[in-house]
């Protein structure tokens, strides 16, 4: 499906969020590099979806009602075999179910694990005087108790995007500390631009999220993405 048919069906289900594997399928129409994520609605279809993304295997609840997924026993990680798999969908049904009996579940997402890298956050919100703004920041625990974050008016020129990265307190963790090796920066810069193209080329995007991306070596990839629309 194009990028508008998505938003449109979600509009035709009363959605103004879509979720997480419709928000990577439209971000990897656009090009941006995400795990593509694939909807199971049995354990099944789980098994199936991770055969076809590849070993290890994370899986992920899907439901409008969940906010904070491994909260509610959602996610499950490291999976190798289909078994595994099997039993793990099972497992999170079971684990939403006693969290929050309501919640309704639209079945997991299934997708390949993504090797360990540094965790950056790029993401868009919509100011009322300025309109979208992108920001940029390392991810996880970060983002959450430092607050550090760059941000710029889209469109984004590629000045913009290398002051970006560079500007935030947290740039010598990209640069590459204790032995680390240094993240593939123009790699960050290049996604940065890509999303600020998306964002241009779809108003009805109120929010975005990619958190976390997981910046290596040599390139970068949204292992997690969240999209609201009008």
């Amino acid at each position: 499906m194009s990028v508008a048919e998505v938003i449109e069906n979600a509009r035709s289900e009363g959605r103004t969020l879509l979720t997480e594997v419709e928000s990577k399928q439209v971000l990897h129409e656009a090009g941006i590099a995400v795990a593509l994520a694939f909807l199971a609605h049995d354990a099944n279809e789980a098994a199936k979806a991770a055969d076809k993304a590849g070993f290890p295997a994370v899986l992920k609840v899907v439901s409008p009602d969940v906010a904070h997924k491994s909260d509610v026993g959602g996610v499950r990680l490291g999976l190798d075999s289909k078994d595994d798999v099997e039993r793990a969908f099972d497992d999170i049904v079971a684990a939403v179910k006693a969290a929050q009996p309501d919640a309704r579940i639209e079945g997991v997402a299934v997708q390949k694990m993504a090797p360990a890298g540094t965790e950056v956050i790029v993401g868009m919100s919509k100011d009322s005087q300025f309109g979208p703004v992108m920001m940029f920041g390392l991810g996880g625990v970060f983002v959450e108790v430092l607050k550090d974050v760059a941000f710029r008016i889209v469109p984004l020129e590629p000045k913009d995007a290398r002051e970006m990265v560079r500007e935030i307190k947290g740039f010598a963790v990209l640069e590459g500390v204790r032995g680390q090796k240094p993240a593939d920066l123009a790699a960050l810069e290049n996604l940065i631009l890509q999303v600020s193209e998306f964002i241009e080329a779809h108003p009805e995007v109120e929010e975005l999220d990619l958190n976390p991306v997981l910046a290596y070596p040599d390139g970068a990839i949204a292992v997690d993405a969240r999209i609201v629309v009008s």
